[in-house]
């Protein structure tokens, strides 16, 4: 049962499928369990993705998974958890929102110096399929030119 000291978990996927516009740092509403398998690093957030419900932001299919030594309390992995985030910034998200082909998905969860569990959210727009060929050819270039050929 070992915690990883400074856990920084990333939305690869989803660097790959978006454009970010604005980004977001969020507060969490989590169970006992649930910030304990955070610290261990176990979170999974490929599918996951930010929605309103009664002007309020929720995170869906936020895989953290049940803690190992939890009991008849532990949490249910794939629940809908509530997101804090100011008031102004809440009707600016809802505002953007109408603007079509607009979604918030999250792209990294950490625990901040006070050891709360912070999800960065992020506006984002949808590649293309080009742009994400083009997002291959950057990312095959810097490799190249970080090995010196």
């Amino acid at each position: 049962m070992k915690f990883v000291k400074t856990t920084d978990i990333s939305n690869k996927k989803a660097r790959f499928e978006f454009f970010f516009l604005e980004e977001y740092s969020a507060g969490m509403v989590l169970s006992g369990t649930e910030i304990k398998s955070i610290r261990e690093g176990k979170v999974s957030m490929a599918d996951a993705y930010c929605f309103f419900q009664k002007n309020e932001l929720y995170v869906k299919n936020l895989n953290i998974s049940k803690y190992d030594n939890g009991t008849y309390n532990n949490h249910e992995p794939l629940r809908e958890r509530k997101l804090l985030l100011n008031r102004k910034e809440i009707k600016k998200l809802i505002n953007k929102l109408t603007d079509k082909g607009l979604t918030i998905i999250p792209t990294r969860i950490y625990i901040n110096e006070g050891g709360l569990a912070k999800l960065d959210i992020a506006l984002a727009k949808g590649k293309k399929l080009y742009d994400k060929r083009e997002s291959i050819k950057e990312k095959d270039v810097s490799r190249d030119r970080s090995r010196g050929e």
